[in-house]
């Protein structure tokens, strides 16, 4: 195989502030595990790196729910998760955390460098503080009456009645969610990063880099057009890494800032850890490494803009290569939600079934470039169907006939006929297909093609007949069990990637001793003469019972942890004078235009028939600005005006949210102006 470069590959790091989902699971480790193990076949030098995310406010919230310490929470997540992936075989070189000393110094040493090259900005600015508790109040430490759809329960940085995004002093009537007091406006000092003044500098980057998923692609490009915005690399809070700067205590660096430099703290310790402490320097700053992180479409931003920019103005490390990131995993469905208990725990499938049929299953369905759907039935079905009845009904029959029939060793091939060099020269075609699949980044089409090879070999299998040559062709017999076998040993390296547990119990089987790598698959991987010795059957059938178990857990917590309906629950009861006091008027979307540094308000001019109004709506994210001319609306009309990011608001438009979280327009065919009551 040709020389390959230096490969450093990353998963984003998951908060340790609870255990690990089916959802964790197909976004950002599997793959990067399949590629990882593909690429240590390929004889490539590969270093495998993640770790938990240890800090921000998910860390701190869940700390204050228990009425412990933060550093007793992600103490526990850390093991259970690490020892979850374990068990999954995720095969990371190394599993840190950003707690450790080592985090914390290279954090600090990036902030200093950058702040030393004068890249920094720095800005005071007010923000909500709450003088009981003295300090000030993180996105999720405050509550308050969403201006979007009126939800009184919704937090500083998201609505979770209707998902508009917020910002704390977005929030009408906005109480501490500490001791209930009404935060006030205090002034505070932040450390920024313009990322709109090198934006041109990370465009000319961005330009270079090749083959990278649409999805990914697309949502950069979007955040591009709409211009970069300083963003904060420091905030106020007591848990992180202290801001390294004497004018800046009690500050910590931002969590987006420093959880990726995560990858670069964690790969130090693992060079400490291999006795050479210098060695994770051949991963970060030579250029004959190539670097991708594995990531949800949720981290897309970070990885593909923030930490790029971070990583190139400091100036000694390599960029990304490419950032395969994978869209969201729906359940039965549903999306995927840990706080109505729609969720499969990883630790709780481990209790049932074996992690080879989940690595199978949840990879044949990966939401690699949209959302995709995880079920049970589906479980089901493609352990039953694809991993038993093809794959594992194929090693089956080769292994015991060749026990039965041929002595229990590897026949040896003498003339073989075209159906057998066709079924041989298969080895070689599928392993090319296999391989062109891992190079994209395309791992079901991987797991389709290598599947594939066995649906080829229990085909040949069923067509050559060997229970009926054994008799009146010995030597046809012969050749039909050294071809299967064969493909049987190129199917036990090609599906390692897939099944690590499975093909290793195959190879044992096959009495393979061998290279395992991917230079060694051949039509010629077990020598004539030697033995083998058939063992457990490498898959068993899935059966109904055990499925509608899983299912009837799953709906018994939603339904704990849910109302029964997926709409939020009825309010409390109002007097007919408190509705009448309502003027809800008719209107008609005269235009829409986004707001600056806003990615989710738009400023709309409505028509309401007496009148013109500006009206600014946080629907950015559901709406098409393009066609929102002439729409047909129902607004709040006597709602007090109320500036928003610089702009006088003077009404609400009236939005409905399904069960999925989508807004819709509450219309109406009134003409504007009309009255609805």
């Amino acid at each position: 195989m040709s020389e390959q470069k230096r490969i450093l590959v990353t998963s984003a790091l998951p908060y340790a502030n609870g255990p690990l989902h089916l959802g964790h699971l197909a976004g950002a480790y599997l793959t990067a595990d399949f590629y990882v193990r593909y690429k240590r076949l390929t004889g490539a030098d590969v270093a495998f790196i993640c770790g938990s995310d240890e800090h921000g406010v998910p860390i701190t919230i869940a700390a204050e729910k228990e009425g412990v310490n933060p550093q007793d929470i992600v103490d526990r997540y850390h093991e259970k998760n690490k020892k979850v992936f374990e068990d999954f075989g995720i095969s990371f070189d190394y599993y840190g955390r950003t707690s450790s000393r080592v985090h914390h110094e290279t954090s600090q040493e990036f902030f200093t460098t950058l702040n030393e090259k004068g890249f920094f900005k720095k800005k005071t600015e007010q923000q909500l503080y709450d003088p009981k508790a003295d300090m000030f109040l993180p996105d999720r430490y405050v509550k308050g009456t969403c201006p979007n759809c009126g939800f009184e329960e919704a937090y500083g940085d998201q609505c979770e009645n209707c998902g508009t995004s917020l910002s704390p002093t977005e929030l009408e009537n906005p109480v501490s969610a500490l001791t209930g007091e009404k935060p006030e406006l205090k002034e505070t000092e932040h450390w920024y990063m313009p990322l709109g003044d090198v934006q041109p500098k990370f465009e000319k980057w961005l330009d270079t880099r090749k083959n990278w998923k649409p999805n990914v692609m697309g949502q950069v490009k979007s955040w591009l057009k709409d211009g970069l915005a300083d963003r904060a690399a420091t905030r106020d809070l007591s848990w992180g890494v202290p801001v390294p700067l004497p004018e800046a205590k009690g500050k910590v660096l931002y969590v987006w800032f420093d959880a990726p430099i995560g990858y670069v703290s964690a790969t130090k310790e693992w060079a400490l850890q291999l006795g050479d402490a210098d060695a994770w320097k051949k991963y970060w700053q030579d250029e004959q490494t190539q670097l991708y992180h594995f990531i949800g479409k949720d981290n897309i931003v970070f990885h593909c803009i923030m930490f790029p920019v971070v990583l190139m103005e400091h100036g000694d490390y390599v960029l990304p290569e490419n950032v395969p990131a994978n869209e969201f995993l729906n359940l039965e469905g549903k999306k995927l939600s840990t706080s109505r208990g729609w969720a499969v725990w990883l630790h709780e499938y481990l209790e049932d079934f074996e992690p080879d049929l989940l690595r199978y299953a949840l990879g044949a369905t990966l939401p690699e470039t949209k959302d995709s759907d995880f079920s049970w039935k589906e479980f089901q079905a493609r352990v039953n169907n694809e991993l038993a009845a093809v794959l594992g009904n194929f090693v089956f029959r080769s292994l015991s006939f060749t026990s039965k029939f041929a002595d229990g060793v590897v026949p040896e091939l003498v003339d073989p006929a075209g159906t057998d060099v066709e079924a041989l020269k298969a080895i070689d075609s599928q392993k090319e297909k296999i391989t062109s699949s891992y190079e994209a980044f395309r791992f079901k089409e991987a797991i389709q093609e290598s599947l594939q090879l066995a649906r080829i070999g229990n085909k040949y299998f069923t067509e050559t007949e060997p229970w009926k040559t054994r008799n009146d062709n010995p030597q046809a017999c012969a050749n039909s069990l050294h071809v299967s076998l064969q493909i049987c040993a190129a199917l036990s390296v090609l599906m390692e990637p897939i099944l690590p547990d499975a093909m290793k119990t195959l190879r044992s089987q096959l009495g393979y001793t061998g290279k395992v790598d991917w230079d060694s698959v051949s039509d010629a991987m077990l020598s004539a003469g030697s033995a083998i010795h058939p063992g457990k059957v490498l898959f068993n059938k899935v059966e109904d019972e055990a499925i509608e178990a899983q299912i009837k857990r799953l709906e018994e917590r939603a339904a704990v942890d849910t109302p029964v309906s997926d709409f939020p629950a009825l309010k409390d009861n109002i007097e007919f004078d408190d509705f009448m006091k309502l003027d809800i008027r008719a209107g008609k979307i005269l235009s829409a235009e986004k707001i600056e540094k806003s990615n989710k308000l738009l400023k709309l001019q409505v028509d309401l028939g007496i009148e013109k109004r500006t009206i600014v709506s946080g629907i950015a994210k559901h709406v098409d600005i393009d066609a929102l001319k002439d729409q047909k609306v129902c607004v709040v009309a006597n709602l007090a005006p109320k500036k928003l990011m610089g702009v006088e608001s003077q009404g609400m438009i009236l939005m409905a949210e399904d069960s999925e979280g989508n807004l819709k327009f509450a219309e109406t065919e009134a003409e504007p102006g009309s009255t609805i009551t």
